[in-house]
């Protein structure tokens, strides 16, 4: 039995504080490494876990959903305002700003609305190929950091990956040397003990060795000097033209991490014993988002990874948000010159472990085997993701969504029901049609809404039904059982028109059973009833029809 969920209280006050001095070590690197990866300068990413992470924890209903810009957004950003301002500009941070700010207004308006359904159209598939496109994007930029090579960080994969090869020939092997032993480090320690936090240790040691020996005058790259200071509201102010630019990426980022932020806050909330709204959570990912275009951030969404080492580290609250919070804000005012000797390559290997479990190699290797077509739907969007652009990406993404539905409503459960079409009893498909036990009966049964993709499918599976039946017993009623259909469009409308003209020409009658009352007006707005009889049951329907059955 289930636990019931229990919130702070003076008993583990100590473990939530202690989980949030973990969060803050493993928050301060990838922080630091995912605003590199948007374009922007560390801070930018320091600043995220300030305003917006407390504000966002005093809201939200997950008790440990933790909010933070990650890889996929942190790409997503780099490659659509890398096309409107040069990286590292006033109007590159600017337009990120602004960018959070939309994606805050659209959470808000998904939360009034209540539109979190949307993000049902980002199968699993489709979030598999869209996020690894992403991913391995930022590993090559990762990889030429490891490696000292430069690369136009802010080009489309294809030009970065070219970089990379073809300055090879130019490896600092200083850099490539603390690299491999920080991705030692990192994968050995993880698999030994998890509850460490290897990302400050490795970047604490890659300082103390920069430091040191003196390799940055080796052309080891080092981060550079940090601002100091807290961070200062601001509110960004560009043309009405650059907005309506943002609003595709935006979308973007709303629609990902909707789909990421609820699926985890609604796991985890399942798992240990607590209610979430998910309403409620759109509004506190809307909230966030404000807030880090106002402080000087960028895109906040939800962190899978750090949200499983909160739970591995036994928090059940928000209180290490508001921890981690706190220790920020002091590195910020009182700390800053610590980082500015951390050595880039110690920081693409953080960002590269942790990136790797989202390249979904083996999630795609097990959609293989599981479904061909969900595989290729991943694939084409890790490949358009990847070779075209994100928003691109996102739109394949949608599109490839609806096409699988179509695929699936299209092809809908049709079956013939032998005796009185009661559940208990045999069920014949398509291919035993023949073998009705009700002479002069068909019970058909529609396990979907009838609209415009299958009302013509249905239509013919009716069809092929009488004609089959006919070989043996000539029918003279179908029976439509309307239980597991919720509507009709006026397309699939047509099509029943069609049928039932078929049906009488045939001196066959049509009837209707076990339909629902909103259903059943919804028949009548459309005509469809006619002289036909709407029976309560399919027995009912056998014995009003006179029909005896076999004995």
């Amino acid at each position: 039995m289930q636990k019931p969920f229990v919130g702070l209280t003076a008993k583990n006050a100590l473990r939530e504080s202690m989980a949030g001095v973990t969060l803050l070590a493993i928050a301060v690197p990838l922080n630091i490494g995912y605003a590199q990866i948007a374009g922007l300068p560390p801070t930018a990413g320091l600043y995220a876990l300030v305003l917006p992470a407390v504000l966002y924890a005093l809201v939200v209903s997950s008790r440990q959903l933790i909010v933070s810009p990650d890889a996929a957004a942190a790409a997503l950003v780099a490659s659509s305002i890398g096309g409107l301002a040069v990286a590292g500009s006033a109007d590159y941070l600017t337009l990120a700003l602004a960018q959070a700010i939309l994606c805050g207004l659209m959470f808000f308006a998904a939360a009034f609305f209540k539109l979190g359904f949307l993000a049902n159209f980002l199968s699993k598939p489709i979030l598999i190929g869209f996020v690894g496109g992403l991913a391995l994007d930022i590993m090559v930029s990762q990889i030429a950091k490891m490696l000292g090579v430069s690369i136009n960080s802010g080009g489309e994969f294809i030009e970065k990956a070219t970089d990379l090869v073809t300055g090879l020939g130019g490896i600092n092997w200083w850099s490539a040397l603390l690299a491999a032993l920080s991705i030692a480090v990192l994968v050995t320690g993880q698999r030994l003990l998890r509850a460490v936090p290897w990302a400050l240790i490795v970047l604490i040691l890659g300082t103390i060795v920069m430091v040191t020996t003196g390799l940055e005058d080796a052309g080891v790259a080092v981060l550079g000097p940090v601002e100091s200071g807290p961070p200062r509201l601001t509110w960004p102010v560009i043309e009405w033209s650059m907005w309506l630019a943002l609003v595709p990426s935006a979308l973007a980022l709303t629609l990902v991490t909707t789909a990421e932020g609820l699926l985890v806050s609604r796991s985890y909330g399942e798992k240990n014993g607590y209610k979430t709204s998910p309403n409620r959570d759109l509004f506190a990912f809307g909230l966030g988002n404000i807030a880090a275009g106002a402080s000087g951030s960028f895109a906040v969404g939800s962190s899978t990874s750090r949200t499983a080492a909160m739970d591995q580290a036994g928090s059940r609250t928000q209180l290490p948000t508001v921890v981690m919070a706190a220790g920020t804000l002091l590195l910020l005012i009182f700390g800053t010159a610590l980082l500015e000797d951390i050595p880039s390559p110690v920081i693409g290997a953080i960002v590269a472990v942790a990136i790797v479990p989202l390249l979904g190699f083996r999630e795609l290797a097990a959609l293989w085997k599981l479904d061909r077509f969900e595989f290729i739907v991943g694939v084409v969007c890790f490949l358009v993701t990847l070779l075209v652009g994100t928003i691109p990406g996102i739109l394949v993404a949608f599109v490839l969504a609806l096409i699988n539905l179509a695929k699936r409503a299209a092809n809908p459960a049709i079956d013939i029901l032998a005796a009185d079409g009661d559940p208990s009893d045999s069920l014949l498909n398509e291919a035993t049609i023949g073998e009705v036990t009700v002479p002069g009966v068909l019970v058909i049964r529609m396990g979907a809404p009838l609209f415009f993709a299958n009302g013509s499918v249905f239509s013919d599976a009716v069809k092929r039904a009488v004609r089959q039946a006919r070989d043996t017993t000539p029918p003279t009623h179908v029976v439509i059982d309307m239980e597991a259909v919720t509507d009709v469009d006026v397309t699939a409308a047509e099509s029943f028109v069609e049928l039932r003209t078929w049906l009488t020409g045939r001196g066959i009658t049509l009837s209707f059973s076990r339909t629902r009352l909103p259903l059943l007006n919804r028949l009548t707005q459309l005509d469809l009833i006619g002289d036909s009889t709407v029976f309560e049951t399919n027995r009912a329907a056998i014995a009003a029809l006179g029909v005896k059955e076999k004995a």
